[in-house]
């Protein structure tokens, strides 16, 4: 046995009062009044013996009185069987897991009260020298430090529900480098958590200075239905045209969950989509058509019904649909004039044209499209300026001409990592494939017909194929050659065909099945695709065109809560806008630089790690773990804080010794006043 504060067994210097008190009154003569001799004998029956029997159990029950409520302010204990109860004070990190997950009900209450409570009795299971940090998944400033126990027990009932989420194996890394800052040699760790599978990695803990204690919480059995996550089919959205959206719906539970309504918000009208029937921990997909019929900017959610738990039951996103589409036709003298016509019946579709040697390159971020037009050769400058265009999302088209300078047209094929041009084969030749599964003819023709015509060449460069080009056929001729392919770099790529565009060597301008809506569609293509929603606490890095060179001007992001100013960094033509976990609520922001000039919209959603409910028992804790940590139960209270306080320093006894002081005064007092001698 030990004690806690064995100082106070100086306390014990008190059982010399009640001995004291005890020889005075053995001492003191007691006269007796009789009247008649008679009554001597029974006087003299009365033995000294019963006397001092009584006296003694008094004493000695006096005695044991003073020496238990000693050893009760000295808290004896019985050190634990493992030996790792250790004297001194100590720094102590509380996790205290707020995440949506512990909105659930358990028992009786929310796990979030649960949480709240099993913090404030581990905090009272210590000392007030102790020095103790309670953390949060809000990963706050103000909480990477160790607090006084009144100042950690006030820190508790500040914590409320959020929206972050936190690896397990993240926490613990904070809550270690918090405990290592402190003075103290102790140092004890706490995490407080329902224990979601899918945030709880810590089965390579390994840590013999610093004791991990695991105090698991258990919510009642839920439902959870959620939308995982939303994207289009095409990576740009048509006016007046289907744009299919795929929509991922997943059903964390082990049942089936039948006739879960789906709608879509857009426009400010509802839409309801119909229900979905989705089996027991399985996704379904859903192809929802988005409808377009105006340029600008959308906003949109969709929604599912599921109860009880909902911040995972909507999903927003925007895009924009361009008011129009600008191309830039670059030729060596005389445009061709099936380019131009192909985009002059269409007011969608802006296109001009320009002389190679006449060129404005500080206008090509202006342009979604550039087309070299059959150029004899190619500048220096422009192949330098072609690469920038497209590493910031610009494409190009490249027609050769019939004579082409290749060196030139290969130093720009190098430039874009693409094959190289060789020499000019005048067969003839017949394309036989068309890539439907390419965003350029996948959505073009309602039925993939086998009798669709295709170009034919009279004469074609042949492209040397390299493994590290990374091509992708668009076009192909029947013994495998390229006809067009696509290369990417930076956000930008090159299309590239092998035969000029004169009708001397195609008649690719004359087929208006292929000619037409691929350039159509390399022109949609072109436009920057964004993302149409984003994560919070993901902290992703949002781009955009940089609208100022003022430096005194900041942009500013406005929500359905307030507007803050993010972290700015110009990069050319592009901006790139540093969120730093300023968004801490689902919903649309908008980019602007002046009040009611809406420059750009995002959607932002919360993070979908918190759906699943795939929870760790303390059982399945400790086989993951084993003695590496202590998994810490407690039904009530007062058990609770008994455990805590047994697993610091062992099984405690100062309440037994309280009990029996309490009990030998009672035995004081009997004998005392029914005891008559």
């Amino acid at each position: 046995m030990s004690f806690v504060y064995p100082w106070f067994l100086w306390a014990l210097l008190a059982i010399s009062i009640p001995v004291i008190i005890h020889l005075f009154h053995f001492r003191r003569f007691k006269t007796v009044y009789f009247t008649n001799v008679k009554f001597l004998r029974e006087v003299k029956e009365q033995t000294s013996a019963r006397s001092k029997l009584k006296h003694l159990l008094v004493l000695v029950a006096r005695i044991l009185v003073v020496a238990f409520l000693v050893f009760a302010f000295a808290m004896p204990y019985i050190p634990s069987k493992n030996g790792n109860a250790k004297k001194g004070n100590k720094d102590v990190s509380i996790f205290f897991d707020n995440s949506f997950s512990m909105s659930a009900e358990s028992e009786d209450v929310r796990l979030l009260e649960k949480a709240r409570s099993r913090a404030k009795e581990i905090v009272s299971a210590y000392s007030v020298d102790d020095r103790i940090q309670i953390i949060t998944a809000d990963f706050e400033g103000r909480d990477q430090r160790l607090l006084s126990k009144e100042d950690a027990l006030s820190r508790i009932s500040e914590i409320e529900i959020t929206h972050n989420v936190r690896n397990l194996s993240k926490v613990l890394a904070r809550q270690k480098q918090a405990v290592n800052s402190g003075k103290n040699i102790l140092k004890e760790v706490y995490i407080v958590s329902d224990f979601q599978k899918n945030i709880t990695d810590l089965e390579l803990y390994q840590d013999s200075l610093t004791d991990l204690m695991l105090v698991p919480l258990q919510s009642l059995p839920n439902q959870n239905v959620a939308i995982d996550s939303a994207w289009f089919q095409s990576p740009v959205q048509s006016l007046n045209q289907p744009n299919p959206l795929i929509v991922k719906v997943r059903n964390h539970t082990d049942r089936e969950i039948p006739n879960v309504r789906i709608s879509l918000f857009i426009d400010n009208q509802t839409r309801p989509l119909g229900t979905l029937t989705i089996p027991a921990q399985t996704s379904v997909f859903d192809t929802v058509d988005v409808p377009v019929l105006h340029t600008g900017w959308y906003e949109a959610k969709l929604n599912i019904s599921d109860f009880p738990i909902e911040f995972d039951n909507d999903y927003y996103f925007t895009f924009k649909v361009d008011e129009q589409v600008d191309i830039l036709q670059i030729h060596g003298g005389i445009p061709n004039r099936f380019v131009e016509a192909t985009f002059s019946d269409n007011d969608y579709f802006k296109a001009a044209s320009q002389d190679v040697s006449k060129l404005n390159y500080s206008e090509f971020p202006n342009y979604d499209l550039v087309i070299l037009d059959e150029l004899s050769s190619l500048p220096s400058g422009l192949i330098s300026e072609l690469k920038n265009y497209a590493l910031n999302g610009g494409n190009v088209v490249i027609f050769p001409h019939p004579a082409a300078n290749l060196s030139d047209y290969n130093n720009l094929n190098t430039q874009f990592n693409a094959n190289s041009y060789g020499k000019i084969d005048e067969r003839e030749r017949k394309v036989s494939f068309v890539n439907f599964q390419e965003f350029i003819f996948n959505d073009v023709f309602e039925e993939r017909r086998s009798n669709l015509k295709l170009p034919v060449t009279r004469a074609n460069y042949k492209i040397n194929k390299s493994a590290r080009s990374g091509e992708e056929v668009i076009l192909r001729y029947r013994d495998g050659a390229t006809f067009v392919g696509k290369y990417s770099i930076g956000k930008g790529h090159l299309f590239l065909c092998a035969a000029p565009l004169s009708v001397d060597y195609s008649d690719l301008v004359k087929n208006g099945e292929i000619f037409v809506p691929m350039l159509y569609k390399m022109a949609l293509s072109a436009t920057t695709e964004k993302k149409i929603a984003y994560i919070i606490g993901k902290d992703d890095i949002l781009e955009t065109d940089n609208r100022t060179t003022d430096s005194e001007m900041v942009y500013k992001i406005k929500g359905n809560r307030g507007e803050f100013i993010p972290e700015q960094r110009a990069m050319g033509s592009r901006m790139m806008l540093g969120m730093n976990n300023q968004v801490r609520s689902a919903g649309f922001y908008d980019l602007l630089l002046k009040d009611g000039d809406v420059l750009d919209k995002f959607g932002y959603n919360y993070d979908r790690k918190e759906s699943s409910l795939s929870f760790y028992n303390p059982e399945d804790l400790i086989n993951i773990l084993g003695d590496k940590v202590s998994v810490i139960e407690g039904t009530n209270s007062n058990d609770f804080v008994e455990t805590i306080s047994s697993q610091n320093k062992g099984a405690a006894l100062w309440k037994y010794c309280l009990i029996l002081a309490l009990l030998f005064l009672a035995l004081e007092t009997a004998l005392v006043r029914l005891w008559k001698v």
